[in-house]
């Protein structure tokens, strides 16, 4: 029995184009678009009619940066993929792409087999997985190319956290020199670590311990002697560069460069570099320990360059990198000491809608919000066109989307599983209203219809935008 479902009178925006078309849904899959109220369109029946009557209908977010799980400084990220990835849905995100990691002296399937058990059966939306490699060796190299083969196409690398992730350069250029072979792309933390370290031990032996010294001590120029030194590294073994999360514009200046010198080298932010700040970071009686995370907040001003290069292309990519901890009992580990508070924030339920309010704002176009939000991150991650775009043959993740409607984000009304938002009291304009995720309905008006274990593994194939 095939099941048809058809969404009439919306505006359907990619990253390509807008028009007001009607969609049909046939087992899953885009089978068709028409322009609303052509012979072509009037002429579909099926079992279920969605109105989108002016709504939009937008390709279902793809959040290729989250950490469900994650264990980090003695704790755990509170969401699970159960929470995660429903809380992910009710924000318009259908698609995460999460990280397995190799602990040091293991092997890289057994911690993608330890992913892999964490995720399975639990998933409201589809997932993948990238792999953080934390122990370069002969075996390890040698693997990275059977999890090539197998779907698992990228692997994340830190130049922090020294004794936990952290890959010192030569380790790096061998990884590099394994994806220039086997097509991988390696996605680098690109921040000085070893630098970091010392400037911490400087601030708390001076008694400096409160959130916002978190801020002092990662500096941005550690983060671009990092993305240069990485950018170099990847010069030298002739292979792609995916920099995750960058927050400052000294670091946006070394990616624009080596772009313009055409190499292979990509950019991605995250909402709370656009829209937070150090600010917040210096906010009082603790509350500051809520935006610590890393790569940290920066100073308003560099609001501005990551705007900028979100439109000119030399960053293409918004994720969340969603680790969230709780205020209580999980950020409190590092009252007294700031390099103990859990790094991470969580916020894979509210991309979608604060980058709908970029468009309000004026910063970006709304093809330019599917572009960071769907299309490229699809793209960039070997899910495209079965993920990240309405076109046939493409997975029916579509979200119908009112632009007029406006909510304040709250921890009151959020679906994270953690104690608090990142955008209390923030006033948005425009709300996911229903979402469908490979045809069935997840969100429905503002009611959660889905269930654990509706969201698949999903092998990915290499970047398609290596040159």
């Amino acid at each position: 029995m095939s099941s048809r479902t058809v969404i009439r009178n919306g505006l359907v925006i990619t990253a390509s184009d807008e028009i007001h078309a009607d969609v049909l849904i046939e087992d899953g899959r885009i089978v068709a678009l028409a322009a609303t109220g052509t012979p072509a369109a009037e002429s579909w029946t099926a079992e279920k009619t969605i109105d989108a009557t002016g709504k939009y209908v937008i390709p279902g977010g793809v959040d290729a940066h989250t950490h469900m799980e994650l264990p980090f400084g003695g704790t755990f990220a509170s969401d699970t993929f159960e929470t995660g990835t429903r809380a992910a849905a009710w924000g318009g995100t259908t698609t995460i792409v999460d990280f397995a990691v190799q602990s040091v002296g293991r092997s890289l399937r057994e911690g993608l087999d330890a992913w892999n058990a964490k995720a399975d059966g639990q998933c409201a939306i589809d997932y993948a997985f990238h792999m953080i490699v934390s122990d370069v060796n002969q075996e390890t190299l040698k693997e990275m190319d059977l999890l090539v083969e197998e779907g698992v196409t990228s692997f994340k690398q830190f130049m922090a956290y020294p004794g936990v992730f952290y890959s010192d350069d030569g380790q790096i250029l061998r990884a590099m020199q394994r994806s220039a072979e086997n097509g991988g792309l390696i996605m680098m933390h690109a921040e000085n670590g070893i630098a970091i370290d010392v400037l911490v031990e400087q601030a708390l032996a001076r008694g400096e311990t409160d959130p916002r010294f978190h801020g002092e001590v990662r500096k941005a120029l550690l983060e671009a002697e990092a993305t240069h030194r990485a950018i170099k590294l990847a010069q030298v073994a002739g292979a792609p560069l995916y920099v995750v999360h960058v927050s400052a514009q000294e670091a946006v200046a070394e990616l624009t460069r080596a772009r313009d010198e055409g190499l292979n080298v990509f950019g991605e932010t995250c909402p709370q570099y656009l829209f937070l700040s150090t600010d917040n970071l210096a906010e009082p009686d603790f509350e500051g320990s809520k935006y610590v995370c890393s790569t940290p907040l920066r100073p308003k001003e560099h609001q501005a360059a990551l705007w900028r290069g979100l439109r000119t292309n030399d960053l293409q990519v918004v994720s969340t990198d969603h680790c969230p901890f709780c205020f209580v009992g999980q950020k409190e580990l590092g009252r007294g000491d700031f390099s103990k508070i859990p790094n991470g924030l969580p916020g894979v339920e509210n991309r979608m809608d604060l980058l709908h309010q970029a468009v309000v704002d004026g910063h970006i176009s709304r093809r330019r919000w599917i572009e960071i939000a769907c299309a490229t991150p699809a793209r960039m991650f070997g899910l495209y066109p079965k993920k990240g775009t309405i076109a046939p043959g493409a997975d029916a993740d579509i979200v119908i989307y009112d632009p007029h409607a406006e909510q304040v984000m709250s921890v009151e009304t959020h679906h994270m599983n953690v104690d608090y938002s990142a955008y209390e009291g923030k006033r948005v304009t425009g709300q996911v209203e229903t979402v469908l995720s490979r045809g069935e309905p997840v969100i429905t008006e503002r009611e959660f219809t889905g269930r654990a274990g509706h969201g698949v593994y999903t092998p990915r194939s290499t970047c398609q935008y290596l040159l």
